[in-house]
């Protein structure tokens, strides 16, 4: 699996003083620099080392998001009271609770 593959982040870190780099399918990895760049490089290359360790050992590497497949269906459990109003604001609006759901949860 190449590190190209999965899904980097830069963001600051007020707490550091520094940009942090990470990447979503290795949570629990993170790395500081002073600039987005040397933080999205030093991630980069983290997560490729990690991956060398687990080829190494074995050991199963997560999928990349990009790579799995998304039926467009879930479940969610919401309380009655919550659900009551939302299929009433569906019914005012002349539409489906299901496109009200879609359209709230895309905003």
């Amino acid at each position: 699996m190449s590190p190209d593959h999965y899904t980097y982040r830069v963001t600051w870190s007020p707490e550091d003083c520094e940009h942090v780099g990470l990447c979503v399918e290795f949570p629990s990895l993170s790395w500081l620099a002073r600039t987005p760049e040397a933080a999205l490089r030093g991630i980069r290359r983290l997560v490729a080392e990690v991956i060398a360790d687990m080829d190494e050992s074995g050991e199963a590497k997560p999928l990349p998001l990009a790579e799995k497949n998304y039926s467009g269906e879930f479940r969610i459990r919401i309380p009655p009271g919550v659900h009551r109003a939302l299929a009433m604001e569906a019914a005012e609006q002349g539409i489906s609770l299901n496109r009200l759901a879609s359209a709230k949860l895309a905003s």
